[in-house]
């Protein structure tokens, strides 16, 4: 697995999870809720960790979800779900952080966005309030500058400066620039505030790929925080998938990134964990973690005009994901297993050999005959109808992680 860390960074803790210095890149994602339904966020909380978030960002916005904080954090507690809670916090964080200290004990990280703490003055005078709040708890906050809500004062100096001076700067090269600056200049306000190195992450997100990794390796440059990857915007769908890890992947093979979320749109009736889902698979195909079992599967071709393959495949596939939790408790490094499903004799055979465990379906005028091959040997040969060599092979897989894993100790597995 590849673990190439060009950026150094300090670490910071956030509830039993460190982030930076050296740690491994850590998933977080954001509930949906209303956070003043406990029930609902409680239950939202529950399926992202689930699915494989370690860190949860919840909103905190009015009084009522500031009330709701700690019973929502003693309810995952109660569930023995120790996953630090992230409260979010826009306009009014000062005083709810202030007025409500049962909410600023129970999180784990406060998240500002500097460019909406307030004006002129007041912005680093309430600025300096959720910091200095974040000191008395011993907590840590992430410094979230985004695109959208950029300090105003500072992107109109910077354009006329570019004016004045006649520098011909595009209004994208200055508001990444001011990107930057925010995060740096907040950065510093923050250590004056009376918080330490280890206390601070920093995130600078915008909608577009190209403008995300302009600004991280500018940020990287210039900072030891430990840095949190995102587009502010994603999109759905496809697009949303396509356009985080053409920026992302990019920036974590260059070594830039100590957490990562996947801001996807859900769609009407979606599920929130889709985004916890993507950003596994993200770190997955950067070599970074190994969260499950990786099954390979070629597209199709003229040469598997049968639907045989693909139904194995969503067989297999689903077969994995649902032993996984189980794997997961009993076999230790069952994570990085890797299982291929091709189906013809081109690429097949090599791509089976290459995986732990692979099988190799005929292709349209082949031989009705299923070469298994385990660990790049090749070891039976399947035949039968699709009930059949499913039931067979999913045998295989399952004796292949009790022969090959070691199993955990029983207090590991708890």
């Amino acid at each position: 697995m590849t673990h190439t860390r060009l950026h150094r960074t300090v670490g910071v803790r956030v509830g039993g999870i460190q982030i930076g210095g050296g740690a491994p890149v850590a998933v977080q994602s954001m509930t949906l809720t209303d956070t003043a339904d406990v029930v609902a966020t409680v239950t939202q909380c529950l399926e992202l960790v689930d699915a494989g978030s370690e860190l949860v960002r919840v909103t905190v916005n009015q009084s009522d979800a500031a009330r709701a904080v700690p019973e929502i954090k003693q309810r995952l507690l109660d569930a023995g779900y120790t996953v630090p809670l992230i409260g979010d916090f826009h306009y009014n964080g000062h005083l709810l952080l202030t007025n409500f200290p049962a909410c600023a004990a129970a999180l784990d990280k406060y998240r500002i966005n500097p460019g909406n703490v307030g004006t002129g003055r007041r912005r680093d005078e309430q600025f300096s309030t959720i910091c200095g709040v974040a000191r008395d708890h011993g907590k840590p906050v992430r410094i979230g500058v985004n695109g959208g809500s950029l300090n105003q004062e500072l992107v109109m100096a910077k354009m006329q400066q570019n004016t004045d001076r006649e520098l011909g700067r595009s209004s994208e090269e200055i508001v990444n620039e001011c990107m930057v600056i925010s995060a740096l200049e907040s950065t510093r306000l923050a250590l004056e505030s009376g918080l330490s190195e280890n206390q601070i992450i920093i995130s600078c997100k915008v909608s577009r790929p190209a403008d995300l990794i302009t600004v991280y390796r500018a940020l990287s440059n210039q900072t030891k925080q430990p840095l949190h990857l995102g587009l502010t915007e994603a999109g759905m769908g496809i697009k949303g998938l396509v356009w985080s890890a053409s920026a992302m992947g990019v920036l974590l093979h260059e070594g830039i990134g100590d957490t990562v979320r996947v801001s996807l749109t859900p769609r009407p009736e979606g599920n929130r964990t889709d985004e916890v889902t993507a950003a596994c698979e993200l770190l997955q195909a950067t070599g970074l973690r190994s969260f499950s079992p990786s099954v390979t599967a070629c597209p199709g071709c003229g040469r598997t005009t049968s639907t045989t393959f693909q139904e194995l495949t969503e067989r297999i596939q689903g077969h994995v994901q649902h032993m996984m939790p189980e794997w997961k408790k009993n076999y230790k490094g069952v994570e990085s297993m890797t299982v291929a499903v091709m189906g013809c004799v081109v690429n097949g055979p090599g791509e089976s050999k290459a995986a732990n465990i692979g099988i190799s379906l005929p292709g349209t005028g082949e031989a009705p005959t299923c070469p298994v091959y385990i660990d790049g040997r090749h070891v039976q040969t399947l035949r039968g109808s699709y009930e059949e060599l499913d039931e067979a092979f999913c045998k295989l897989v399952d004796d292949y992680v009790d022969t090959k894993y070691a199993p955990k100790r029983t207090e590991e597995s708890r």
